[in-house]
């Protein structure tokens, strides 16, 4: 017996599904089923993370509502899936933290974190704190260097590690009914089916999400702000090598690599998670998973800040704002760090898996 709702009710679609098998080719999701005559709960977990929501399969089945069969993939395994990312996290006790009123948290955790560095910044020398800095070196007179190296360091030793322990638990789960070794051609098939979000397409005709004729906005966003979110990460490590290898104090010129890489990172953590949250407001309802609809805008949200507080504190860094603007957007970029583990971004890591273990499966037996 499976442990959940969300669970059983994927089982019973799922053995709907397979004894039709009409949608096989819209999808990763149907063919890895038919693999299956049986769901234990990382069977499902891994349909779920495979899935896309593009909502082809609900409007090609003879069996959606309002027959008696009642079925809808996209918005049973959207519940698994969500469900997934809290069964997995570590640790455990945190898994539901975000899930309450999670914009609020996310904004008010920003708010005291920046509160808290603005404070460190007028004890540390309140005489700097609202007077022009400039040159190589200026954040670190507002903020020492090595209190910001222990304090996101942690932050995002933290993040890595809850990530990783989570993984590990998704992945042993998925291989718990069949166990395969992944070898490098399913990993490179996985990462350019992820990379190039393959199976967002609606077989071919994008997706339904709205009333109107599919499209394939949702994956322009997904890529805008998967790939800015790249870009961004690039910036912070190319900043760090600047620092720790060449003694390159940040604030750097406009035409450095690591300010053109965050600009244009910037960009697209703005434009592709606003586009995100405005997809989700207007997707039907019968394919709208509502329980997630908080975690996944305080997460856009999040990204969206990062990104508006960093081009902002760009643009007036040899201002007497800058160190205002300076907290404001380390406390966001601290909140981010800290709600990772419990966000939709691990449903990216749980998705590169999937498509691995599904190109494995589809070449050891398909």
């Amino acid at each position: 017996m499976l442990p959940d709702e969300s669970l059983r009710e994927a089982e019973r679609l799922m053995t709907v599904c397979n004894s039709c098998r009409y949608c096989e080719g819209l999808c990763a999701v149907f063919p890895a089923m038919e693999m299956r005559r049986v769901f234990a709960e990382g069977d499902l977990d891994h349909l779920a993370n495979l899935c896309h929501s593009c909502g082809a399969c609900h409007d090609d089945c003879q069996f959606a509502p309002p027959h008696e069969f009642a079925v809808n993939v996209p918005l049973a395994l959207a519940r698994v899936r969500r469900d997934s990312w809290e069964r997995h996290a570590w640790p455990s006790a945190l898994a539901g933290l975000f899930r309450r009123s999670p914009v609020a948290m996310a904004v008010g955790l920003s708010v005291a974190v920046g509160a808290f560095l603005l404070a460190m910044a007028g004890w540390n020398d309140a005489g700097v704190l609202f007077t022009r800095q400039a040159g190589p070196g200026a954040f670190y007179r507002l903020l020492p260097h090595d209190a910001l190296a222990v304090l996101f360091g942690g932050a995002f030793l933290y993040a890595a590690l809850a990530l990783t322990i989570a993984a590990r638990r998704f992945t042993r789960s998925v291989d718990a009914q069949m166990p395969l070794r992944a070898d490098a051609r399913s990993i490179v098939r996985g990462l350019r089916d992820a990379a190039t979000l393959k199976y967002l397409d609606g077989g071919g005709v994008g997706c339904v999400d709205t009333a109107e004729e599919p499209a394939d906005r949702r994956r322009l966003f997904h890529h805008l702000a998967f790939y800015g979110f790249l870009l961004c990460f690039a910036a912070t490590a190319v900043a760090t090598l600047y620092h720790y290898l060449l003694g390159r104090e940040a604030p750097y010129p406009w035409y450095d690599v690591p300010v053109l890489l965050g600009s244009l990172g910037g960009a697209g953590l703005i434009i592709g998670p606003l586009g995100l949250m405005r997809g989700r407001r207007q997707r039907r309802a019968e394919l709208k998973d509502e329980s997630q609809s908080g975690m996944d805008n305080a997460f856009s949200l999040l990204l969206v800040l990062v990104s508006v507080t960093g081009l902002a504190l760009l643009l007036a860094r040899a201002t007497a704002l800058m160190g205002v603007l300076l907290a404001i957007h380390l406390g966001v970029v601290f909140t981010l760090f800290a709600m990772l583990p419990y966000s939709r971004f691990v449903h990216g890591i749980y998705r590169v898996y999937a498509l691995v273990r599904h190109a494995r499966e589809m070449h050891e037996l398909g």
